[in-house]
């Protein structure tokens, strides 16, 4: 495996090829790298893009803005349709890449639009063991990865973006919030917002690393689990129970085994 200092060095150089790109901006870690990496190299030919629907929670929404600007980073936020999808709705194993479709669908239009030649995204090397048919999407629609080229993992994009200070170096994992629903449970924009409302409720609590899965009546909660005793004192317990309920959940439950990325994937 080459160094991280190789993998820097070959990241810039390919994106001084490039010339000109559009970063898929989530303001996560992975993304938000390579979109500094690319304003640092290409400056004003570099732009960020972010898809804003119902299943990119507001919170998220609103940090990548503030990314981007920060970073000094041309941004467009366009609205996504993937929720008039019913394949999408559905929530099949593959949702993944009706969603994908439809995001990096638009991101080449826009690149397009302003004779952008190269559309980029921050699917990394770690990335590759997991299920991600989101990638199947971003192959047959020509997104490049650049980070998965160059052969960055999760733990040197971390490191990377700590050596640059990248306010999100060591921001946790996200994914959109359907990826909090079982399979085969039809995904609505209510639920979408039910979901939401109950891990803003985590994160006031003080909550670093959370998730809260829906099955039907019950919010099943992960958390790290270094934070299960704050979690289990009675006044944080009976105030998760009680905005949960006034949330539509019946029954709120903790998983023992804590925060793990994809635990839906699991069965």
């Amino acid at each position: 495996m080459p160094q991280l200092e190789d993998k820097i060095t070959q990241l810039r150089l390919l994106l001084k090829e490039f010339q000109q790109v559009l970063v898929c901006f989530s303001g996560g870690v992975d993304s938000g790298f390579l979109l500094a990496e690319s304003v640092a190299v290409l400056g004003d030919d570099a732009v960020a893009l972010t898809a804003v629907s119902p299943s990119l929670a507001q919170r998220e929404g609103s940090q990548a803005r503030l990314l981007a600007q920060r970073l000094g980073a041309r941004h467009r936020l366009v609205e996504s349709h993937e929720l008039d999808d019913p394949r999408y709705v559905a929530n099949p194993l593959d949702r993944c890449f009706f969603c994908k479709s439809e995001v990096y669908g638009i991101a080449v239009r826009e690149a397009g639009l302003l004779g952008i030649p190269h559309v980029l995204d921050g699917f990394n090397r770690d990335d590759r063991g997991d299920h991600r048919p989101g990638h199947k999407a971003a192959r047959q629609l020509g997104v490049r990865s650049p980070l998965d080229e160059c052969e960055f993992t999760k733990a040197d994009i971390r490191e990377a973006g700590r050596r640059i200070d990248l306010p999100v170096w060591d921001k946790p994992a996200l994914a959109c919030l359907s990826s909090r629903f079982p399979y085969g449970t039809p995904i609505t924009p209510e639920r979408l917002a039910q979901v939401e409302r109950c891990e803003q409720v985590l994160q006031d609590l003080g909550f670093q690393v959370y998730r809260v899965r829906y099955h039907d009546r019950v919010a099943r909660i992960e958390v790290a689990p270094e934070e299960f005793q704050n979690l289990l004192r009675e006044e944080v317990r009976d105030e998760i129970t009680r905005r949960f309920r006034e949330n539509g959940f019946a029954y709120v439950a903790l998983d023992l085994e804590g925060y793990r990325s994809g635990s839906l994937n699991e069965v």
